[in-house]
């Protein structure tokens, strides 16, 4: 299984909760304390299991996440 990771700006992402439903791995999740924004965004939850397939990604109307694959390579 292709291995990858996510890192999420905490102050850019506004906690839509889009990219927990777009995950097919359950990686994501609300964060339970708040940005300076005021709102709760989204958290890394299970690490071990993302794949990078960048679903999180493409769904992010804010341009909050960054995905890292195996190889290196970055969306």
């Amino acid at each position: 299984m292709t291995r990858g990771s996510i890192r999420i700006d905490r102050e850019r992402c506004k906690g839509c909760g889009l990219c927990f439903r777009a995950c097919p791995f359950s990686v994501i999740g609300p964060d339970s304390s708040m940005n300076r924004s005021g709102t709760c965004p989204a958290a890394v939850l299970r690490p071990e299991s993302c794949t990078g397939c960048a679903s999180c990604y493409q769904v992010c109307p804010d341009c909050a996440i960054t995905v890292y694959r195996e190889d290196g390579s970055h969306s």
